[in-house]
């Protein structure tokens, strides 16, 4: 059986950046995958936004890793000359009882580090974005877009200069903990076994279902998850909007928003649906409730100018009506178990937060810090 230093279970944009932070310290690296290449489920089936940090909890390892991710991306995209642009972010409120909530956002954001982050009234407004209707917003300049999959394959080709491996069409079957090591068999025709000495579940959708199948992890320390759907649709014709366009966030996501995306295209989402299995179809009648949501803050979009674009799926570790709880970084710390991270709940801002996220986990597991994120503060 053969041993390998670090298997990183995942190769989605978290487990790809886990991928290469441990390859770039050193350690013989091997990235298992179910689907038949990367990033096949959350990471790339959502907005492809680089946020700033405006929404969560101060603190918080959503905070820290936002913050500190958003400023290693924006280096990280330039040095590699990969798409991207700074375009900002408007979050706007379309009636007065809605300044509360707005002010209240705008006060945590600059409590969790994103000072830049302004108040604007409606005139400010109209000058960026004419074809608006608020009574006032929030401007936020450093919120911005990539493009997710050029990302994920500047990660991957990171940690494959350093050593990785990517095995694709490698489920994981079950995982036998031992005094040094993990071994891990797969479900594969030759009935694979691997060992190794650290290792990494970056699962998604998957992450408890697959925790569950590690034989020593007290089932106590894995927790539910629920999923939530949320839909896309895109405008016929002209996108008439520069910039990212966002209204007052609920409880299971940021709202129906506007992405201009990098063809030209305008595209509208995600919504949220809770559901229990996944299903990532896209019913063309939601058109209806998409455009109602839209007119509150553009009356002018054109009646049947919404098209069915794609879904994605949030692994959510709260149910419907509860307050989102902290990204899951889990590490010995916590399960008692050594050498073993498991990442639960990985949503928004998981992307922009992705290679802070995989920072975390090589301290969980004992590494030095590195020169990307020595500023990083964990907890």
């Amino acid at each position: 059986m053969e041993t390998v230093e670090a298997l990183v279970v995942g190769a989605g944009v978290v487990g790809l950046a886990t991928a290469r932070r441990l390859a770039m310290a050193g350690l013989e690296t091997l990235v298992v995958e179910r689907h038949e290449t990367i990033g096949q489920e959350t990471s790339s089936r959502n907005s492809e936004v680089i946020h700033a940090g405006l929404y969560y909890p101060p603190r918080s390892l959503r905070a820290r890793c936002c913050l500190a991710g958003r400023a290693f991306l924006y280096r990280y995209l330039a040095e590699r000359g990969l798409w991207h642009r700074r375009c900002g972010k408007l979050v706007v409120a379309t009636e007065e009882s809605q300044h509360p909530r707005l002010r209240a956002i705008l006060e945590n954001a600059h409590a969790a580090g994103a000072h830049e982050v302004e108040w604007w009234e409606p005139e400010q407004v109209r000058r960026l974005e004419p074809e608006l209707r608020v009574t006032a917003a929030l401007w936020s300049p450093a919120s911005g877009q990539l493009d997710a999959h050029e990302l994920m394959t500047a990660y991957l080709a990171d940690a494959e200069a350093h050593g990785a491996v990517l095995v694709p069409r490698t489920p994981l079957a079950a995982v036998t903990v031992e005094a040094e090591r993990f071994v891990c068999h797969f479900e594969d025709a030759a009935g694979t076994r691997l060992a190794a000495r650290h290792l990494v579940l970056a699962a998604g959708l998957a992450a408890p279902a697959l925790a569950r199948r590690i034989d020593r992890l007290d089932p106590r320390h894995i927790p539910r998850q629920w999923l939530c759907r949320g839909h896309y649709f895109v405008l016929r014709g002209r996108c008439p909007f520069r910039h990212l366009i966002y209204p007052l966030p609920d409880e299971a996501s940021l709202g129906i928003h506007v992405t201009p995306d990098r063809s030209g295209r305008c595209r509208f989402g995600p919504d949220a649906e809770w559901i229990e299995t996944l299903d990532y179809r896209v019913d063309p009648a939601r058109a209806v409730r998409f455009a109602d949501s839209i007119r509150r803050y553009w009356p002018a979009l054109p009646a049947e100018a919404l098209a069915p674009d794609f879904a994605g799926i949030r692994p959510k570790l709260h149910p419907p009506g509860t307050p989102r709880p902290d990204f899951r970084v889990d590490g010995p710390e916590t399960h008692g178990i050594a050498r073993l991270v498991l990442f639960f709940g990985i949503e928004s801002p998981g992307l922009t937060a992705s290679a802070a996220l995989a920072e975390v986990a090589a301290r969980r597991l004992g590494l030095a810090p590195s020169a990307e994120f020595s500023d990083l503060a964990v907890p």
